[in-house]
């Protein structure tokens, strides 16, 4: 099985603001990868209201199926790699392998795999950059006819990795902002759109 815990720190950024701190971090164009992101749950978001959420990433030409729970200190994800058939399935006709880390985890949860299903996807540009003890991570995001720009930092130790996040955006001058995780800001783009 594997899994990783993941202690990370974002904020949402202006369009003026990513490409200040693109500079500052010297990342240019070629260091930024494209990667999308599906997103899954059930009817009534059962995996939502476990506090849960489950994607498939396309990253170059493989896919990942991934499981984010909640934990003590950030949270638990757990992967499991699929064949571009399996992911074909999972996205278009919510078939997902009969078995696996990730499918293992969603029983557990008592939600059947079957009835999952794909509300979307959101495409990210990403350059990533190790900066003291983490990562920097830098987003530009689209989805719903939307985009967004963000910064990320992956730490290993959350004291640590907050102190060191929020001294970045004091020395940019960028404020701190309430800023969702990219699923959440994708439902909520989503679902906002389809109630106007």
């Amino acid at each position: 099985m594997v899994q990783e815990l993941e202690i990370e720190f974002k904020n949402l950024l202006t369009k003026e603001e990513f490409h200040r701190l693109a500079d500052f971090f010297q990342l240019t164009e070629k260091d930024f990868a494209e990667q999308e992101n599906y997103y899954f749950d059930t009817k009534c978001f059962a995996l939502k209201n476990h506090g849960a959420a489950l994607r498939i990433r396309k990253k170059k030409d493989q896919y990942v199926l991934t499981l984010k729970e909640p934990y003590h200190v950030g949270l638990l994800e757990t992967h499991q790699f699929l064949t571009n058939q399996e992911a074909v399935s999972a996205i278009h006709e919510s078939v997902f392998p009969k078995e696996g880390s990730v499918v293992e985890k969603i029983k557990q949860l008592e939600i059947k795999p079957e009835s999952l299903l794909c509300f979307g996807s959101l495409i990210t540009s990403r350059a990533t950059k190790k900066y003291k003890n983490g990562e920097i991570v830098l987003d530009h995001s689209r989805y719903e006819n939307r985009e967004d720009f963000e910064i990320e930092f992956e730490a290993e130790d959350e004291k640590e990795g907050k102190q060191q996040f929020l001294e970045i955006l004091n020395k940019h001058n960028i404020p701190i902002r309430q800023t969702e995780n990219k699923i959440k800001r994708f439902y909520s783009a989503k679902f906002s759109k389809e109630n106007l």
